[in-house]
């Protein structure tokens, strides 16, 4: 990776970081639920029949109850689920939150060995979580490459969550970076560009 964009991506990360820290949990919580509401009026919600989800973070976007609700639709509803061995993310089928979750590696809920791995190319939508968000698509992770790894092989529509203050202007963008089909904050819908919907 070239240094001066290892360093960029940094000090994003900082900044956003800084920005989400000064959130109360009211904010937090009050926001989430309004992400999650703006999320199910659009068509490609209400179509999508098998949708990745995450296990959200303490200063992630929450989309517990739409997982909650999703569940209760019957529709197909994954997790990231990390494999050791491959040291990459599988998406792993969940029907009952309160047996099939347990506490992986990374301190992050997630589908025991008993839940399916489902074809990352059979999923129809992706939440996506990450640091930071660009208008045009682009994704600031935290650094691992754990979940680009995750979007290359996903053919679903990828759509980046979190709140108004991760969206920036711009991020670095390099090689093995995945464009997103859009991105969900609290007060927006944001197709990026080339988005197929």
């Amino acid at each position: 990776m070239n240094e001066a964009v290892r360093e960029r991506k940094a000090a994003l990360r900082r900044r956003i970081k800084t920005a989400l820290r000064a959130l109360s949990p009211t904010h937090r919580a009050m926001a989430s639920a309004q992400a999650c509401s703006r999320l199910q009026q659009e068509k490609v919600w209400i179509e999508a029949e098998s949708i990745l989800f995450y296990s959200p973070l303490a200063d992630e976007l929450d989309v517990g109850p739409l997982l909650r609700e999703t569940l209760a639709l019957g529709k197909t509803v994954a997790l990231p689920r990390f494999d050791e061995t491959q040291q990459v993310y599988l998406a792993c089928r969940v029907q009952n939150l309160n047996s099939d979750l347990l506490t992986g590696r990374f301190g992050i809920a997630e589908p025991g060995d008993a839940c399916p791995a489902i074809p990352l190319n059979r999923l129809d939508f992706l939440l996506v979580p990450g640091v930071g968000f660009s208008v045009n698509g682009y994704r600031l992770g935290r650094g691992k490459g754990f979940y680009d790894r995750l979007l290359k092989s996903a053919h679903g529509i990828k759509c980046g969550v979190g709140f108004d203050e991760q969206v920036i202007d711009d991020i670095p963008v390099e090689p093995h970076d995945v464009c997103l089909d859009c991105i969900l904050t609290p007060t927006r819908w944001e197709s990026a560009s080339g988005a197929r919907f």
